[in-house]
C-alpha cells in the first residue's frame, strides 16, 4: 500500500501537563494504514512522558472528525494477510488508548462514519459539537465494524451498537450519541467545546497522577484481552474485504 502523503500527526504542547494530538487527512481525515500506525505510536510514546498528565485527542479541521478506513488502500488489499494488517491499524490505536496511563479527552468537531467511531469511543471522556452526528456504514460495503465494536458497545451497550450496525444509511444525532453515552457532552458550536475541553483539561493537571492512574484502570476494567480480541476481529474484516460484493461496491464509490 502506498502512504497517504496529504496525511499527518501535530502534537502541541497545549499548557503544562497535557498535550494535544491532531491527526489529519483532509478533507475528511479518512484512515490510512500509515496514518493509523503514527497516531498508535504517538498515543503510546506520550502515554510513557511523565511530564504529560492529559491528552486531547482531535482531528484537522472544522467538518469531519473521521470518516473511517481510507476507501482507496481498501481497494488495494489483495490477500487476507493485507487485510488483517489494515485493519489492526484501528486496533492498534484502540489499543493504545486503553493502555496509555494518560487520560485521553476527545475533540469531535463533525461527523463520524466507521472507524471514526471507533476512535471517539476509545477516548476516556469525550466532547462534541451539535455537528457531531455519526455512523456505522460497514454493511453497505459488505464488511462489519468487527475491530470497533467492543470500543463502540463498551460506552453504548449491545442494543444501540446493534442500532447503528442495522442501519447503515443513517446518521444519528450527536444528542442520541449523548444519549447513549458515547459523547460525554454536547455544545453549539467549536469554541464553546473548546472552552469545556480545556477546563477539564486544566483540571486534570491539578489532581493527583497516581490518582488519574488507578482510575484509568478501573474505566478499562475487564478489557484486558483486547489485544488478542481485537486481532481477532481484524482478521474478520481482513477477509470480509476481499468478497466479490465488497469490491464491487467500492469500485462503485
Amino acid at each position: 500500500m502506498q502512504d497517504n502523503l496529504s496525511s499527518s500527526i501535530v502534537v502541541e504542547n497545549e499548557q503544562k501537563g497535557v498535550l494535544r494530538i491532531i491527526f489529519s487527512n483532509l478533507p475528511s481525515n479518512s484512515m490510512p494504514i500509515d496514518l493509523l500506525q503514527e497516531l498508535a505510536m504517538t498515543i503510546e510514546n506520550l502515554g510513557e512522558d511523565e511530564n504529560v498528565q492529559a491528552i486531547i485527542l482531535q482531528s484537522g479541521g472544522e467538518r469531519t472528525f473521521c470518516s473511517g478506513a481510507d476507501f482507496n488502500q481498501l481497494l488495494q488489499i489483495e490477500d487476507e494477510k493485507s487485510g488483517k494488517i489494515f485493519f489492526n491499524g484501528f486496533a492498534k490505536v484502540i489499543n493504545a488508548c486503553r493502555k496509555s496511563p494518560k487520560i485521553i479527552i476527545g475533540r469531535v468537531q463533525g461527523k463520524s462514519v466507521g472507524g471514526g467511531v471507533g476512535l471517539a469511543a476509545a477516548t476516556d471522556y469525550c466532547f462534541a459539537t451539535q455537528f457531531a452526528s455519526i455512523k456505522l456504514s460497514e454493511l453497505n460495503i459488505g464488511i462489519i465494524p468487527a475491530v470497533i465494536e467492543p470500543a463502540v458497545e463498551r460506552k453504548i451497550g449491545l442494543s444501540a451498537f446493534s442500532k447503528l450496525t442495522f442501519n447503515p444509511n443513517d446518521f444519528f444525532s450527536a444528542e442520541w450519541a449523548k444519549e447513549n453515552g458515547l459523547f460525554m457532552e454536547v455544545f453549539e458550536d467549536i469554541k464553546s467545546m473548546d472552552e469545556a475541553v480545556e477546563n477539564l483539561a486544566n483540571r486534570l493537571t491539578t489532581y493527583n497522577p497516581e490518582a488519574l492512574k488507578e482510575l484509568k484502570k478501573i474505566l478499562w476494567k475487564n478489557t484486558e484481552h483486547w489485544d488478542e480480541l481485537l486481532t481477532e476481529r481484524a482478521e474478520i474484516s481482513g477477509r470480509l474485504v476481499l468478497s466479490e460484493f465488497t469490491k464491487r461496491t467500492l469500485g462503485e464509490k
